[in-house]
């Protein structure tokens, strides 16, 4: 059985706050209690107010707000002697150096997070660092290396009803399916996941989950109309919590679900929204990938083929930057289905 989803990192006077809470209104309330905390003198409620407000500002998008307030927060945290709101500052930096695509320095910051935790005795803030390393190693593509990472915190969370937990797990796993092939094994774990969230109440995770869901019904199936239908309530949910960046990827999905039906000029829109969407809030990865299927969308649309072949060699190589192991495969399949061989630096 699963409880009612909860969010850790609100802790101290905001504990209150839930999981569903707008950004927005997280923000105003932990700026006005990390004040109070700080004319107060009460480093440790500083600490983990300013958690809260660094996690709005990096779900919201605004990557240098973030930054700082994470940053902050581990400052007085160490001030404090509070290992374990060190632990979740450095999470929240490790979350960040994520999101920007700065991978290498997501591990370290993670790690570190995780063996904090540990030495504090927080079960939960290691467990996140774990994920949080496990969801890194996954998007650089190294399924072999965190495959087993994200079978194990399923099975603690599964363990300890920790709803959230267990669909952050289910959704990492079911997309390390769908992206090796297994598409039946994906979407009965995303259909799983999506049960769970609803359940507990965790609306970001069932959006996430009905994200996954549409794309395996527009890749598998060709059921666009479900598809988009599943990505426009999860696109509601976004819109009333304020989850930019889970907003800007499940545009790209639309357009994705859009391209496969052949509907080129509608895709070009959604994707060239998309981008622009990832570009506002400082988003590499999310960026390239909507630049991708733009350029692609722009191919079916008549586009010169030199200046697409131009793109799609940038492309390989912002990617490579990235450290997306598979993202030369995705631009040279973009070639082969653009009927453009294995030219250029993308097919040597």
């Amino acid at each position: 059985m699963y409880g009612k989803a909860f969010a850790p990192e609100y802790q101290g006077a905001l504990t209150s706050l839930s999981v569903n809470s707008s950004l927005t209104d997280v923000l105003a309330a932990g700026t006005e209690q990390l004040r109070a905390a700080e004319r107060a003198g009460a480093r440790e409620e500083a600490a983990r107010s300013g958690l809260a407000v660094a996690e709005a500002h990096r779900r919201l998008g605004q990557v240098a707000d973030a930054d700082r307030a994470w940053k902050a927060s581990y400052r007085t945290a160490r001030e404090a002697g509070d290992t374990g709101a060190m632990a979740w500052a450095l999470w929240s930096g490790g979350t960040l150096a994520r999101q920007r695509g700065a991978l290498p320095l997501a591990w370290r910051l993670l790690r570190l997070a995780a063996d904090l935790g540990e030495r504090a005795g927080d079960v939960v803030v290691r467990g996140y660092s774990l994920a949080g390393m496990a969801e890194t190693g996954r998007i650089q593509g190294d399924y072999e290396a965190v495959t087993a990472l994200h079978e194990q915190l399923l099975a603690e969370a599964r363990r300890r009803g920790e709803a959230r937990h267990t669909v952050w797990a289910l959704e990492g796993i079911a997309q390390i399916h769908r992206n090796t092939g297994s598409y039946d094994t994906a979407y009965a774990m995303f259909e799983e996941a999506a049960g769970i969230a609803e359940r507990a109440d965790d609306r970001r995770g069932h959006a996430w989950a009905l994200r996954g869901l549409a794309d395996i019904l527009s890749v598998r199936d060709g059921d666009t109309g479900r598809a988009l239908e599943l990505l426009a309530e999860a696109e509601a949910t976004c819109r009333e919590m304020n989850l930019t960046g889970a907003l800007a990827y499940n545009h790209k999905m639309r357009a994705n679900v859009l391209y496969r039906a052949g509907r080129y000029e509608e895709a070009r829109d959604v994707y060239a929204q998309a981008l622009a969407e990832f570009e506002g809030m400082s988003e590499p990865r999310g960026r390239t990938l909507a630049r991708l299927g733009l350029v692609k969308s722009l191919a079916r649309l008549g586009r010169d083929r030199a200046e697409t072949t131009a793109d799609l060699d940038a492309l390989a190589h912002t990617l490579d930057g990235i450290g997306l192991r598979h993202g030369r495969e995705m631009v040279q399949r973009a070639y082969e289905e653009l009927g453009l061989g294995a030219t250029g630096e993308a097919g040597r």
